[in-house]
């Protein structure tokens, strides 16, 4: 038998495939919104960052996510993602 399959997504920002749960996913629903998606099973539209402040301020310049999602990103939006970053390297991902 071989190993489970283990789920690969690729970074918006550095463009490297990683393990799926490595990554935050930022999802624009149905109704337009954009937000962090936890459970990684919210629907609507989503694209994956790496938790690294680099690929962050690389998104932003790049407008990658943005691109990706279809919308614009506002500053909220932006400062949550960040903060999930930090909760992330706090939790030593």
């Amino acid at each position: 038998m071989s190993a489970k399959n283990i789920p690969q997504r690729m970074c918006v920002a550095c463009r490297q495939m990683k393990n799926k749960k490595d990554l935050i996913r930022v999802v624009r629903t149905p109704e337009g919104e954009t937000i962090l998606d936890t459970t990684g099973k919210k629907a609507g539209r989503g694209a994956y960052i790496c938790p690294d402040e680099t690929c962050l301020q690389k998104a932003i310049k790049t407008k990658s996510l943005e691109r990706i999602l279809k919308t614009k990103i506002d500053e909220e939006t932006w400062e949550s993602i960040r903060g999930q970053l930090a909760k992330q390297v706090a939790e030593g991902r």
